[in-house]
């Protein structure tokens, strides 16, 4: 019994913590030794060097490149301008009428594309201001339609996203990142809709309340003279201004068409479907079964090399033809690299503590706890234990990872005497992710409050519909198909 509150009290403290904005670099292996000490246990040392070091290990080797290919990839979208570029034509295709809709679109096909969330946020949130001012919609309601178009259905259901929470299940499962296609599709467009009911509901609440877009922030009017001078540059040397920064410094860039701005989003897709299915199960892998190669087989690494060589491609067409876009190539492929660090290393730091925990006799106890719900169907204890657990950590990659790193094992097999298709648990994990995770505590929630300049009082009750409870009602529909037709 003191065990099991020893890792009750060290996932409290990890919650907390994260939410006051330690790192899990250091909370992680800090609440990994309160586990251990309410287990009765004094080899602290040993679990910290003989297993946190090496799950944390084994998360870095494998998904690192995907980290710093998909930074990378996300920065150069940035700097090149083509992010703003795609959300600007989608905005101005379906007009300030369909604001709403525009953003979510154009955050969607961003995110969906391979560029990171956060990039997004930064890339649409002037665009998402503007029309909703021009609009007359009200500016609480931006940051829950960024979170729908980038926080849900495109991260966790739509099949071949190159979003890591697609990608983590995959080694688990020997599945790749189309997996169960027609179930995540479905997913999919639950969230979208029932998110776009929603938005579309509270904007009419709005307007039959009167109320409208409001005060306005600080921007480039502020400066009129500056800004009035710039643009004038610009036009004259066809130019577009990025940004005017607070200390006035002006970035100018020559944009991309959009022809050009979104062949790398659909490269990306495009190729991870054609290295899955066509390029690599045509190759040669039988060395993969050497021991110095990790005696494996192709289905275990597939659709991480599929990730790999599409962003790997997609960043270098990206970059041959926006080269002239670049102000600073090698700076942009520094910061990107350097983005990719902290979000790796975050994440396999609570995989390290998934692992001590699930190494302490008292987790047999969770453990059994949780497969002993629905034990029929382990479909359900799979989407509980995951969604509970990204809800805990505050993230959707952390929360699956302590969830595969200490239960994984135990749902493949329950999937093989269960007779469910790997490619369904793999869906209804990554969808399981994206619940929970966006509680009040969560790193992104926290930052796109941040860019948009708005608090959890004024925004976040609609995040929660759209990005929490929208996403659970997409999950238990997606349980519900998948336990009656199986994966398709």
């Amino acid at each position: 019994m003191v065990g099991i509150l020893g890792i009750l009290l060290s996932l409290g403290l990890l919650i907390y913590l994260a939410y006051r904005g330690v790192s899990a670099l250091i909370v992680a292996p800090l609440m990994a030794v309160v586990a251990v000490l309410f287990s009765g246990s004094p080899i602290i040392l040993g679990n910290y060097t003989q297993i946190f070091m090496p799950a944390l290990g084994k998360f870095a080797v494998l998904y690192f490149p995907l980290f710093l290919l998909g930074a990378i990839f996300g920065k150069l979208m940035e700097d090149s301008g083509s992010a703003r570029v795609i959300a600007e034509k989608i905005v101005k295709t379906l007009g300030k009428d369909r604001s709403i809709l525009a953003i979510v679109l154009a955050c969607a096909v961003l995110t969906y594309g391979g560029v990171s969330l956060f990039v997004v946020a930064f890339a649409v949130y002037p665009i998402a201001l503007a029309m909703f001012q021009k609009a007359d919609i009200p500016e609480r309601l931006i940051p829950a339609t960024i979170a729908l178009g980038a926080f849900t259905f495109t991260m966790t259901a739509l099949p071949g996203t190159p979003a890591i929470q697609n990608a983590i299940p995959m080694p688990y499962f020997d599945t790749t990142p189309f997996a169960a296609p027609g179930v995540g599709i479905i997913g999919g467009a639950v969230m979208f809709v029932f998110g776009m009911l929603w938005l579309n509901h509270r904007e009419r609440s709005a307007r039959k309340k009167g109320e409208g877009f409001g005060q306005s922030h600080e921007d480039e009017q502020k400066r009129p003279e500056i800004a009035k001078e710039m643009r004038e540059y610009a036009q004259s040397e066809n130019f577009d201004v990025m940004e005017i920064t607070q200390n006035d410094r002006v970035i100018l860039q020559n944009m991309p068409g959009f022809g050009v701005a979104i062949l790398p989003v659909i490269l990306v897709i495009l190729f991870n479907f054609l290295f899955t299915r066509f390029v690599i199960p045509a190759m040669d892998t039988a060395y993969l079964q050497l021991p110095q190669f990790g005696a494996t087989e192709i289905n275990a690494v597939r659709g991480v090399w599929s990730i790999i060589c599409a962003l790997v491609l997609s960043i270098l067409i990206l970059i041959g033809f926006n080269l002239r876009n670049f102000p600073n190539l090698k700076r942009t492929l520094d910061d990107g690299a350097s983005a990719s660090v902290l979000p790796l290393f975050n994440t396999a730091s609570l995989v390290g503590f998934g692992a001590v925990v699930a190494s302490l006799p008292a987790f047999e106890l969770i453990r059994d706890m949780v497969l002993g719900i629905a034990p029929g169907n382990p479909l359900i204890s799979l989407s509980i234990a995951v969604n509970m657990l990204a809800g805990i950590t505050g993230s959707a990659s952390g929360g699956m990872s302590i969830a595969l790193q200490t239960l994984g094992e135990t749902y493949r097999e329950l999937s093989q005497i269960s007779g469910i298709n790997p490619e369904l648990m793999h869906r209804v994990t990554s969808i399981a992710t994206g619940g929970l995770d966006s509680l009040p505590q969560n790193g992104a929630v926290i930052t796109l409050l941040t860019i948009c300049k708005l608090t959890h009082r004024q925004s976040y009750g609609d995040i929660f519909m759209v990005a929490v409870a929208v996403p659970i009602l997409a999950l238990i529909v997606v349980i519900a198909i998948g336990t009656i037709f199986g994966s398709f």
